[in-house]
């Protein structure tokens, strides 16, 4: 195990305690549209960007319709549960113990640059990122489970990603995180899927974000 050059943070599921929020969210949108998501659906969904959410759930309606009426009804829906967001057990105390560090870190999210300000609007220490990178990035050629949210992430702190640790909850997520060469902790929360690796470093999984810190204090003590 290295020390990270950087840390690259998912937030959904890892920083704020939302994934059961978000597959609220879905759910409720899908059933106005008639349809009722079963929890495999739902869990396909963690990670993504809203807009492939909407285009997935367009195979899953068997109505026509267009992504942007999925969209136009799932957005209310999501602003007034997301509200209530809380802060994932020990992610405050990781987050602030990088910030004094001065370990470089930066936010990779498919949310969007809105959505993650109404999010994190209640969560000050939210705001001591290097650097974001939200789903509606204009240099973000594709969404997680492609590499290129990390990759542009690592790129923003000016990191080599094989040298930055990212923390991730989703199956998207991590695979995004594997493909861009990181190094991942898996917080499994509800998630009990082994992640396959094609990486030279294999995912490892966690049960607290406090595990994560406890490493990197070890590791400080080295350098």
């Amino acid at each position: 195990m290295f020390f990270p050059k950087a840390i690259l943070f998912d937030l959904d599921g890892v920083l704020l305690d939302t994934e059961p929020l978000h597959g609220k969210a879905w759910k409720e949108t899908a059933s106005s549209f008639g349809t009722e998501l079963n929890n495999k659906q739902l869990l396909s969904l963690q990670g993504r960007r809203r807009t492939d959410c909407a285009v997935q759930l367009l195979n899953w309606i068997p109505k026509p319709l267009d992504a942007s009426e999925i969209l136009e009804v799932h957005k209310p829906i999501s602003k007034r549960l997301l509200k209530e967001a809380k802060a994932m057990p020990g992610a405050r105390d990781l987050v602030n113990w990088c910030f004094e560090n001065k370990c470089p870190i930066a936010l990779v999210t498919s949310s969007t640059s809105i959505s993650v300000k109404n999010k994190i609007s209640p969560h000050p220490w939210l705001n001591c990122f290097l650097a974001r990178v939200e789903g509606d990035d204009p240099s973000l050629r594709e969404g997680k489970p492609f590499p290129d949210p990390y990759l542009l992430g690592a790129r923003k702190l000016e990191a080599n990603p094989k040298k930055c640790w990212a923390i991730e909850d989703s199956i998207s997520g991590s695979q995004s995180a594997l493909a861009a060469g990181c190094q991942v902790w898996i917080l499994k929360n509800s998630l009990d899927v082994q992640i396959k690796s094609q990486s030279d470093s294999n995912p490892k999984y966690i049960n607290h974000l406090s595990e994560v810190l406890k490493e990197l204090k070890k590791l400080n003590e080295f350098i």
